[in-house]
């Protein structure tokens, strides 16, 4: 016979599973809102609700008990105030990354340019799409190493209907692209070899975080195809600690500007090269 809970107690019964897990009672309402497909509201209004039927959740709250990240158990990510499809295969986006879009805009100040946007380390694709939905006019070639993370990119191009905006090619770097760049933009791994991570980390496509024995090998690759190939624009996300790396490896080449930006936290995150 199958238990029965009203919805103020699974929630409850829920926290308790949790543990450990930081704000439990606020994941606790998460994931019941992801397993019931329902808003905070319906929650509210609910909470005397009978429910039947849970034995999925309840493993869906051992999963997470285990620091499983929350998104790839439900499967869904909030980004720049839109709803992403998420799994294993692809890196969970950070808040952060956010400011690299913000990046990219300020820069192209035409927002009906016919430019041609490369992405390298599509993950989810959530930089192409965004930029897509910002820039009309504009054609993405999307790469990346993993065939998992392709299939993720895939689900959400198709979702907001992008599909014939955005091309998703496996590769790496730039070795699939022969087309002109107009504007090369590149979330790449950049943590150094052999860094310990949180747990939940673990559960992420290593891949997609480690950037080679310092970590900026893969952004300093990118650097050189863009100055080889004379790309007029580069916004690239970067460690917090690679800012003087990167200007000393540019310093004796010539290009228009070579601006950093900060994350919400005031580190170093980021640039964007104009040759």
């Amino acid at each position: 016979m199958q238990h029965r809970y009203l919805v103020k107690e699974l929630l409850l019964k829920i926290t308790k599973m949790l543990g450990d897990i930081q704000r439990a009672p606020r994941e606790a309402q998460l994931l019941l809102m992801a397993y019931l497909n329902v808003d905070e509201l319906w929650l509210i209004t609910n909470q005397e609700k009978e429910l039947v039927d849970v034995d999925k959740l309840f493993e869906w709250v051992q999963r997470r008990s285990a620091n499983e990240p929350l998104e790839y158990i439900t499967k869904s990510v909030s980004f720049y105030s839109e709803e992403f499809y998420i799994d294993k295969g692809a890196l969970i986006p950070r808040p952060e990354t956010e400011l690299l879009i913000d990046e990219v805009i300020k820069r192209v100040k035409d927002k009906d340019t016919a430019f041609t946007f490369v992405e390298v380390g599509v993950g989810s694709g959530i930089i192409s799409i965004l930029l897509a939905k910002h820039f009309a006019n504009a054609k993405f070639i999307a790469v990346d190493i993993s065939k998992e993370a392709l299939k993720v990119a895939q689900i959400n191009i198709e979702r907001f209907g992008l599909q014939e905006r955005i091309e998703l090619r496996l590769g790496s770097l730039l070795e699939p692209i022969d087309e002109d760049i107009d504007y090369l933009v590149s979330n790449p791994p950049y943590i150094e070899n052999g860094v310990s991570l949180e747990t939940n980390l673990s559960y992420e496509p290593q891949n997609a975080l480690f950037g080679g024995e310092i970590g900026d090998e893969l952004i300093k690759q990118l650097l050189d195809e863009v100055l080889k190939q004379k790309i007029k624009f580069f916004s690239c996300e970067m460690g917090y600690d690679q800012k003087d790396r990167i200007q000393d490896y540019l310093n004796k080449t010539d290009f228009k500007s070579l601006d950093f930006y900060k994350d919400y936290s005031n580190f170093d995150r980021g640039f964007t090269l104009e040759l």
